[in-house]
């Protein structure tokens, strides 16, 4: 079994991310979409609240798990048995944050590649950061998250909800 894990901290998840699990689950015979804490971000949601609101975007994919871990992604895969790691790409500037953990990962567990899918030109601009900057702003983020969760998100995040 090819089994594949798609890291971020998703918070929140957006259409970009869901567009690359959707994608990678059309890769691999599993995969585990894992929720990770990332020390250097302010999260918005609990890591139990971006694992339901996955869990919610992914409901019809039936090789998708979700899951989380708070230790080196590495030992995760080693653990797993995971093949690959499936990244998303917007811009070069990503590349090169991405290029940096891949081959970090790959010193770590070599048994592990690293699958860049690159985002759809629709979602080059999408982030999780610039979707909390709109909505802490007031702003509508209806289309920038799947519509099953924009409640959820849109509730936490706009001012004066």
């Amino acid at each position: 079994m090819r089994i594949a894990v798609c890291p971020g901290s998703f918070d929140p998840v957006t259409l970009g991310h869901t567009d690359i699990i959707n994608r990678a689950a059309k890769l691999f015979d599993e995969v585990i979409v894992l929720v990770t804490e990332n020390s250097q971000k302010n999260a918005s949601f609990t890591v139990d609240e971006r694992m339901e609101m996955l869990k919610i975007v992914t409901e019809g994919l039936d090789n998708v798990v979700v899951a989380s871990n708070n230790g080196l992604l590495a030992n995760y895969l080693k653990d797993t048995g995971a093949c690959a790691i499936v990244k998303g790409l917007r811009a070069v500037s990503d590349f090169e944050y991405e290029f940096q953990q891949a081959l970090a990962n790959k010193k770590l567990y070599p048994e592990a590649e690293t699958v860049f899918l690159v985002t759809n030109s629709e979602n080059m601009y999408l982030s999780s950061s610039i979707v909390k900057e709109i909505a802490s702003y007031g702003g509508n983020i209806k289309g920038f998250v799947p519509d099953v969760i924009l409640k959820k998100i849109s509730n936490r995040l706009i001012k004066g909800l």
